[in-house]
């Protein structure tokens, strides 16, 4: 069933005259493990009277969708420059996403997730909040990247379940440093609260005054060394790592470190078949442990967010012999 469009009234009231209820709501969300297996499987999947535990759709799995672009000031999809700016369809098509069997949560800004929370679209779902948010998209200090967002203590009090950070690295730019400090601290803090933190490291130049991202292996391969080395524990620390520009290149890629990972979907443009194909391959690597995809769910070229969702979390299901 599709999810009712999100009430403009509904929202913009109770943030007006009640401010005190999106902590209420966060306060009574049912929460569930960041990762299910046969053995944490909820109880609500059970028949009534029934010992056994029903294995979850993709155990050990995660597959979250991320919303966390427009806090960058990056709201374009495609040739669309301002399809995220609309904050009500955003909503109905993660409510939509959200309610898809296999989906286990989402990432996002706290301003996103305080929506979601006053729609009642985050019960048993995993919620991760986005920490740095400074660097904004096309901005000279983009990478003097600011921890603006979701601080740990914020994940405490609101009954988070983990946290997300970017770690773009450009050797010619000195505000990297102070990004790559502001990281470790973070991780610090994640760790002290047995919060789990997803890094995100890229190695990154500027071409004609933009930023871009280095996707060959050897500079991902680097980047994967850096964010695993970062802070005084990698306890809790997953990475989220992009797929290569070879997707032969993974392998070797994720042999870089023994620290969780999740897949960065990103755009996948006029060829979601052969981005489709590129995960699945990654996704059988040993380090890999499910994807976090966004725009290209949220707003497939197609327009069927609910067909493009499921195809994704198709690809977590465990193969059958032959």
């Amino acid at each position: 069933m599709t999810p009712a469009a999100p009430s403009v009234h509904h929202l913009v009231r109770l943030r007006a005259e009640r401010p005190e209820a999106i902590a209420e709501a966060a306060a009574r969300r049912k929460r569930r493990p960041l990762l299910r297996t046969p053995d944490t499987a909820s109880d609500r999947a059970r028949p009534p009277h029934s010992t056994a535990r029903e294995s979850p759709p993709h155990p050990g799995r995660l597959m979250i969708i991320a919303a966390d672009h427009p806090a960058r000031g990056a709201l374009a999809v495609g040739d669309r420059a301002r399809a995220m700016a609309n904050r009500f369809e955003l909503l109905q098509r993660l409510c939509l996403a959200l309610s898809r069997p296999g989906v286990d949560g989402v990432l996002a800004s706290a301003d996103v997730l305080d929506d979601l929370l006053l729609l009642g679209a985050l019960e048993d779902k995993v919620v991760m909040g986005s920490m740095n948010r400074g660097g904004l998209a096309g901005a000279a200090f983009e990478l003097d990247d600011r921890f603006t967002g979701h601080r740990a203590e914020d994940l405490v009090r609101h009954g988070f379940d983990a946290g997300k950070l970017l770690l773009r690295i450009d050797h010619d730019d000195p505000g990297s440093l102070d990004t790559l400090h502001a990281a470790a601290r973070a991780i610090d803090a994640m760790a002290a609260h047995r919060l789990p933190v997803f890094v995100e490291p890229f190695l990154c130049r500027r071409v004609d005054g933009h930023l871009r991202n280095d996707l060959d292996a050897a500079a991902v391969t680097t980047s994967i060394a850096i964010a695993s080395g970062l802070a005084g524990s990698s306890a809790y620390t997953w990475l989220k790592v992009p797929v290569t520009e070879d997707p032969d290149d993974m392998a070797q890629v994720m042999e870089t470190s023994t620290l969780p990972a999740v897949l960065l979907g990103g755009e996948v443009g006029d060829d979601p078949d052969g981005a489709y194909a590129r995960w699945r391959e990654a996704l059988r690597l040993p380090t890999v442990r499910g994807l976090v995809v966004g725009r290209s769910l949220l707003y497939p070229v197609d327009g069927d967010v609910a067909g493009a969702v499921d195809t994704a979390v198709a690809l977590l299901q465990p193969e059958k012999d032959g």
